[in-house]
């Protein structure tokens, strides 16, 4: 099936959602690549070693107001991207996807505190797709090698945090018809890629 999804996904919007679907996003996505997940990922766990909490103690929410996190993930996605630089009269550059196991380690994490989805390209791990159930999230993919003709559907980019990380800066970045295909849903069925 193929659908106009306006973000962040609602739980009707998720539960409906199955592997091969096709979906064009409308609406606010946040880059990460490698080096701003292990940012945050380091940072969360600092927090939790020194408030002496628990994972299931915090929330997203407490997160971000404390300035460890720089977005609330509750409900957002997150594209593994490093856009080229953006030439004059373009919002961003090509804006192609990243391999997404290269986010592995981190991700669980990160869908434990409400992420709703990822767009990448490539395969997750199994502790990946656990979270992706256990949390009834989805992982999208991107078309690779289409980068320039993905970021004509960014319609606007702006750096967020971790300047100083370059392309890998988290930029909040609003999208219009961005296509990608379900890979895994949130009930865990996987299309093979």
């Amino acid at each position: 099936m193929d659908y106009n999804i306006t973000l962040p996904f609602s739980a009707e919007d998720i539960e409906k959602i199955k592997n091969q679907d096709v979906l064009y996003l409308n609406g606010t996505i946040y880059s990460a690549r490698d080096a701003a997940h292990k940012r945050m990922y380091d940072a969360i766990n600092e927090y939790l070693q020194k408030s002496g909490k628990t994972l299931d103690q915090v929330t997203s929410a407490e997160l971000f107001e404390n300035g460890v996190t720089p977005i609330d993930l509750t409900g957002k996605v997150l594209y593994y991207l490093g856009p080229t630089p953006a030439k004059p009269g373009q919002v961003i550059g090509s804006a192609g996807p990243t391999t997404s196991s290269r986010m592995d380690k981190y991700t669980p994490l990160l869908l434990d505190l409400g992420l709703a989805g990822m767009v990448g390209k490539g395969r997750r791990s199994d502790d990946v797709k656990a979270a992706i159930k256990r949390n009834k999230a989805i992982y999208m993919g991107a078309t690779g090698g289409a980068g320039a003709l993905l970021s004509k559907c960014i319609k606007s980019s702006e750096v967020i945090a971790y300047d100083d990380l370059g392309t890998e800066a988290i930029r909040k970045m609003e999208v219009e018809n961005f296509p990608v295909t379900v890979l895994i849903d949130s009930e865990g069925g996987a299309f093979r890629v």
